[in-house]
């Protein structure tokens, strides 16, 4: 599993949470785990977007006192969407698993989403007592009816970073600015078979959050329009194997397969 973290300038937080991701994976690799549940190991991908604090320091301390730390540095801020795309693909695990950096997020959960997954395809996480300010809440709670309305969905939390989905899934979710917000309802669009389960929320214990009410009003209205679009706009075909006629046909095949490993090489 590969947990992306994309992060800019929470220097102070990031050993506790990089602890507690530790703590709350580890027991999952262990022998002891039952074959259904066991990871064969896991890594932290956290991607450093263009922080301008003590982020590379603190990660580099970090590196070595957990060998499951790996800092991807993007060379300037490009946002939480575009850490988010460029943590799937430097991921190097079969699954990928997201959590926001300011601690509000309890990386325990990712274990309680681990279970839940057998018979479905992602595991989504809903907020079930959120610690922001009644007002947050309330755009919150709203910004989810109007979104499941839209798109004919019924996700509780699409705001919610903790979920659960394999990397083949994320490599092919069209991303643009804002799509982190929309992550859900971009997987269903692949026809992802989807668990919701609730999880926890903690006050921010550093710094202050990121978004106000100006950068999540109008483009959130806009980037809904395009997802919408998206969802009714996307092209589904399936591959059906046909057997080859000959041996040269056979040898033909093999060479063209061989050279599109070389070309993803």
């Amino acid at each position: 599993m590969s947990v992306v973290v994309p992060a800019r300038n929470e220097a102070e937080g990031l050993p506790q949470l990089i602890r507690e991701i530790a703590s709350a994976l580890r027991p999952l690799c262990a022998e002891g785990e039952h074959e259904r549940f066991r990871l064969g190991g896991f890594e932290v991908l956290v991607v450093n977007d263009g922080s301008t604090d003590r982020t590379p320091e603190v990660l580099e301390g970090l590196r070595r006192a957990y060998p499951e730390v790996r800092e991807v540095r993007l060379r300037a801020n490009v946002g939480q969407s575009g850490a988010t795309a460029a943590g799937f693909r430097a991921a190097r695990g079969a699954w990928i698993a997201t959590l926001d950096a300011d601690l509000q997020n309890d990386p325990a959960d990712l274990v309680v989403l681990w279970r839940k997954l057998p018979g479905h395809d992602v595991a989504l996480g809903w907020r079930e007592k959120r610690q922001d300010t009644w007002f947050r809440r309330l755009v919150s709670r709203w910004a989810n009816r109007v979104r499941n309305a839209s798109l004919g969905q019924s996700i509780r939390d699409t705001g919610c970073s903790v979920r659960i989905f394999p990397r083949e899934l994320a490599l092919r979710l069209p991303m643009f600015h804002g799509s982190h917000r929309f992550l859900g309802p971009l997987l269903i669009r692949e026809g992802a078979k989807v668990v919701q389960s609730p999880v926890n929320h903690r006050p921010r214990p550093h710094g202050r959050s990121h978004y106000n009410f100006r950068n999540r009003s109008l483009r959130v209205v806009v980037d809904l329009l395009g997802v919408w679009w998206l969802l009714h706009r996307a092209l589904r075909y399936e591959v059906v194997p046909v057997e080859a006629a000959g041996a040269d046909d056979r040898h033909a095949t093999g060479a063209v397969r061989r050279r599109h490993a070389e070309d993803l090489v």
